[in-house]
């Protein structure tokens, strides 16, 4: 198949050699993320899920982004509904992705830019790469299913740092605690994946699914039930005065005062 791109997308999509690799593209907003960019990744998903020309999915930004998480302004004027609204989609659909998911991350990875690495299954990092999870300096909750996955991934203790403090924190500690498999100067991060991925896809694609299914099945029972449980506490909170507070104090550059909440 030749290769495929969505040049005028903010979410781009390429197509080349069993390897679909779909890019933050939205730069002028730190890449973002849109009700419209959620619904535009989960029908990648839900499409490469069942296509058998594509074989292994990366995520990708550029060289010094990866994303900034959700977009606040549309965050406040159309918070998601319920759990048919995109962003909840687009997570749904990333739990269950059965083939190989490679995350190639430089820069910013911000809330959801930092929770979607969990349901990857490699993560390759910049050196200048910064993770962060704000959810309680916004008034939020963890999403994702990340109040699930990260004490599983990186310990309770680690997990209970980064969620109640929020606190950015960089490339080599990611590595250190499991979240990130390789560290790489950022112009060689997008390229080492996709290097990466190719090897995947020449190898049988019946045995990669299989294997990760069996990598996940200890804890894929409870993702869908902790996903939602965390959406509805989620949207709660959203709406709540809270987040109203933490999300004008962002737009308007000043720190939030929460001390009425």
């Amino acid at each position: 198949m030749e290769p495929q791109t969505n040049t005028m997308s903010e979410i781009l999509h390429h197509l080349d050699a069993g390897v679909l690799t779909l890019t933050f593209n939205r730069q002028d907003k730190k890449n973002a993320l849109t009700s419209a960019m959620y619904g535009q990744l989960a029908d990648h998903l839900e499409h490469a899920a069942h296509d058998s020309q594509a074989r292994v999915l990366v995520f990708q930004g550029q060289d010094s982004l990866f994303t900034a998480g959700n977009d606040v302004s549309e965050f406040l004027q159309r918070p998601p509904a319920d759990l048919d609204a995109p962003v909840f989609r687009f997570l749904r659909a990333v739990a269950d992705f059965p083939k190989p998911a490679i995350a190639a991350v430089c820069g910013p990875a911000v809330g959801i830019g930092t929770t979607l690495l969990l349901h990857c299954d490699l993560v390759y990092a910049g050196d200048n790469a910064l993770f962060s999870l704000p959810f309680v300096n916004l008034g939020l909750c963890p999403e994702a299913a990340s109040s699930l996955l990260l004490p599983l991934r990186i310990g309770q203790a680690a997990a209970a740092e980064k969620l109640l403090f929020g606190e950015p924190f960089a490339a080599d500690e990611a590595q250190e605690l499991g979240l990130v498999n390789r560290v790489l100067p950022p112009a060689e991060v997008n390229a080492y994946a996709q290097a990466q991925a190719r090897k995947l896809a020449a190898k049988p694609l019946v045995s990669l699914t299989v294997t990760k299914s069996l990598l996940r099945k200890p804890q894929q029972g409870a993702v869908h039930a902790v996903m939602a449980e965390e959406a509805g506490h989620f949207e709660r909170m959203l709406k709540g005065p809270a987040a109203r507070e933490a999300f004008s104090a962002f737009l308007a550059k000043r720190k939030p005062d929460f001390s009425g909440f």
